[in-house]
């Protein structure tokens, strides 16, 4: 079969899904033939109407038979491919001259004739290359029917336990929005109350010397009685949920070491909008608060500029300490300050046993638990992403919206002793 005569074969034979030769062909109600696993990726599950990606023409029937015929012409149009293309350069035998049409099982390697004849080699099992290709399709044919199987018995289980978590979170939804209009309420009345006794207090100043004197135990247990009616902030805690699997797909992009440059330093302050930081004794003339105890700082000495990279720290032993990713960190002998920009950061505070958890860019409060144990930190430099996670709960803490990288990114920690 000539190259122009083979190349019309083969696009008679290709999925118009997957651009490639069919791999277990069906042909649905229309009359269009598709791979199947390239038409059951294609139909998700529960997509109803169910439409042929060729034509949109809808599909009544989802139990589709096998193409016995277009599965053989597929299988004949590989073998005619192949054969082509062991007529190439890259498919002749650089030794023996010869085209390699047998595959190696045991080394996985394309030989010659002669090659398989090698001491080697003598002793492996040997087949032609179209017939060890097809039984590698039935292979993967095979696996791919066993990960279809395992999708579609995890798929209602995680499908239950999102709608778990859908129904809980609106529960905790309207306890806050209720907390939350309770609280309006009880300030709407606070400020009448507060309104109230103002004029009372301006109408006292007028009053005569004696009237104004014998009324100031009034005064006293009056101004009292605000302070104790004073309304409560709501800070309400919301539930860390558990993400099934979340650590595994993590521990995907996990790097080690990535904090390789450490140092301990007795004078810590921050900005006081909280967005950056100064280790040392050097405050540049910027107004900030003193964070306070000995610090040990540790950040990466090779910045990411791509790909996807997750590490942990572990803040078990520091009640107050900081992680991310920052742009710059500038350094000298005795000093080390970061840069705002770009810096995305996790802080944990704890101050007079009252303890809160905020992000930088712009300072937002996260209301959740306090993490124990290990922090994880998933940076996605190519999507602009940042993301925090507490790994005992195996639950996201806090992602920043993504935005484009513009710099290097390094990772960053600092624990405050306790």
């Amino acid at each position: 079969m000539d190259s122009d005569t083979l190349q019309v074969f083969q696009s008679e034979l290709t999925c118009s899904i997957c651009m490639n030769c069919f791999l277990d062909p069906v042909t649905i109600d229309c009359g269009h033939s598709f791979c199947r696993p390239c038409l059951s990726l294609c139909w998700e599950e529960g997509q109803t109407p169910r439409s042929c990606p060729e034509c949109r023409g809808i599909s009544e029937c989802l139990d589709f038979k096998t193409n016995i015929v277009l599965k053989r012409l597929s299988s004949l149009a590989r073998q005619a491919r192949a054969t082509h293309d062991h007529s190439s350069e890259e498919q002749i035998c650089v030794t023996h001259q010869e085209a390699k049409g047998l595959f190696c099982e045991a080394d996985q390697t394309l030989l010659c004739g002669s090659c398989s004849e090698h001491p080697e080699h003598a002793a492996h099992s040997h087949s032609p290359i179209h017939r060890a290709a097809e039984e590698s399709r039935k292979f993967v044919a095979l696996r791919k029917e066993m990960i279809k199987l395992e999708y579609q018995r995890m798929h209602p289980m995680l499908q239950g336990e999102e709608q778990l978590h859908l129904e809980a979170l609106e529960q905790e939804a309207k306890e806050i929005c209720h907390q939350l209009k309770e609280s309006v309420f009880r300030m709407t009345q606070q400020r009448e109350s507060l309104r109230e006794k103002y004029r009372e207090l301006t109408e006292m100043c007028h009053k005569p010397d004696t009237e104004l004197l014998q009324a100031l135990g009034n005064v006293l247990e009056m101004t009292d009685l605000v302070e104790m009616q004073k309304p409560r902030s709501v800070n309400p805690e919301l539930t860390c949920w558990p993400v099934s699997g979340i650590l595994d797909m993590l521990n995907n992009f996990r790097v080690d070491n990535v904090l390789s440059q450490k140092m301990t330093f007795h004078n810590v302050s921050l900005s006081e909008d909280n967005t950056s930081l100064m280790f040392g004794d050097d405050d540049h003339g910027v107004s900030r608060q003193p964070w306070g105890g000995e610090s040990f700082v540790a950040w990466g000495a090779v910045a990411f500029t791509s790909g996807r990279h997750y590490w942990e720290a572990d803040v078990t032993h520091s009640s107050s300490w900081i992680l991310g990713v920052c742009k710059n960190i500038f350094t000298s002998d005795t000093n080390i300050s970061i840069d705002s920009e770009e810096a995305f950061l996790l802080f944990s505070m704890n101050v007079n046993n009252h303890y809160s958890l905020f992000t930088n860019a712009q300072p937002l409060v996260q209301y959740v638990k306090r993490p124990l144990g290990r922090i994880g930190v998933f940076l996605d430099y190519d999507n602009g992403a940042v993301s925090f996670y507490d790994v005992f709960r195996s639950s996201l803490i806090y992602s920043f919206l993504p935005s484009p990288f513009s710099s290097p990114l390094k990772p960053f920690l600092c624990l405050r002793s306790p």
